[in-house]
């Protein structure tokens, strides 16, 4: 409810974090093969351990990509760059398992249907800029700086695996201060915890938590057990697909369950998901709600949905109902539409793999644009 007082915390990791790495390698293979043959079908997984990096999954294209190739590309650019890590771009051995779509899939597809069954879920939020949660968004910025100031040298010691959380106080149901703050960082054996402390407050956290966000009172942890030094898929297993809250809405909304990354649009699970984000987005830009949850189900070869709905938690500026009639007027559904309108076929995914895939408003997507905000308020008759 909008007048809740409570706590509400979400991760982030970086893009050396082993299941983000199997995220971007998945993906990578979903642009290049989508960069020759746009109407490719791609469900790709990944899987990265010590020295290993196993590509499974169903393609069906008339086209040819280097999978191995386009793996150690981006394990190199990720910066697993020497054998000491326990994986490295040169010497990890990648194998590759794919074989053809089924064609019991193939024939609900190719007449416009949904690739799958499944429940699928948007959200949007006034509390941000980018109109999203602010745990997750703060989660996210304090992942993608620590990356930055790794890759740029800034901090010298640091290797690619990290993790970041944020917990964020909330009153009358609007954050006012972020109460705790943890970053995990993959560092150099020979650096004192005192050193990376001093180093992650000064240059990670301080850049990104706004002034007057956090205060005497905040608790920041950093590398809690004291050390982080083995590290990426040396030392855990990573896996496509399971990093799907940090992915979406840092725990804020709903998940149906389904993941994005190596998929490609014909698959609601990532269609429908973004088109459920621009819908909720424009609600919000609107003014018609400060938050709006769209969820969506679909059949497997079915091309309309089974139901679709909208919550609004109380904060809504006209009826639910009535937001649900706009939505219906204005936005078509279909799988095939979710795709034309948002130029899902199009080579965009890598970027999303790491940092999320919504409030990405530094990347050309679709479905972060409000262009049909005005619309919607106009037709709500909100002036």
């Amino acid at each position: 409810m909008p007048d809740r007082n409570f706590f509400f915390t979400s991760e982030s990791v970086t893009e050396g974090h082993p299941d983000k790495v199997a995220d971007q390698i998945s993906d990578a293979i979903l642009d290049a093969i989508l960069a020759k043959d746009p109407l490719a079908r791609v469900a790709v997984e990944t899987l990265v351990s010590t020295g290993l990096c196993l590509i499974a999954g169903e393609v069906t294209t008339d086209c040819y990509v280097e999978i191995p190739q386009i793996a150690r590309e981006v394990i190199e650019h990720i910066g697993y760059t020497r054998a000491k890590f326990g994986f490295d771009y040169e010497t990890v051995g990648v194998l590759s398992a794919i074989r053809p779509q089924s064609p019991d899939i193939a024939r609900g597809v190719n007449i416009g249907g949904a690739g799958d069954q499944g429940m699928m879920f948007g959200y949007a939020s006034n509390e941000t800029p980018e109109l999203m949660p602010m745990p997750i968004m703060l989660a996210h910025k304090l992942a993608r700086q620590l990356a930055q100031v790794r890759k740029k040298r800034v901090v010298d010691y640091l290797r690619p695996d990290g993790k970041t959380q944020v917990t964020v106080q909330y009153r009358d149901g609007k954050p006012v201060r972020v109460d705790k703050i943890v970053v995990s960082c993959q560092h150099r054996e020979d650096v004192e915890q005192a050193t990376i402390r001093q180093d992650m407050i000064e240059k990670v956290i301080t850049p990104i938590i706004p002034e007057g966000m956090w205060d005497d009172a905040t608790r920041v942890l950093v590398n809690p057990t004291g050390r982080f030094v083995k590290g990426g898929p040396h030392a855990d297993t990573g896996l496509t697909g399971r990093k799907i809250i940090v992915d979406t809405y840092g725990g804020m909304a709903r998940h149906g369950g389904g993941a994005f990354s190596g998929k490609d649009p014909t698959k609601v699970d990532r269609s429908a998901a973004y088109m459920m984000r621009y819908i909720a987005k424009n609600v919000v830009a609107a003014g018609l709600a400060d938050r709006a949850e769209l969820s969506i189900a679909y059949s497997i070869g079915e091309a309309n949905p089974l139901a679709y709905d909208i919550e609004t938690y109380g904060t809504g500026k006209v009826p639910d109902e009535r937001i649900l009639e706009l939505v219906r007027r204005n936005f078509n559904l279909t799988p095939a539409a979710m795709i034309e309108k948002l130029g899902l076929r199009t080579p965009q995914y890598l970027p999303l793999a790491a940092y999320g895939h919504f409030g990405r408003t530094e990347l050309p997507v679709a479905w972060e644009q409000t262009d049909m905000a005005e619309t919607l308020r106009a037709q709500a008759g909100l002036k």
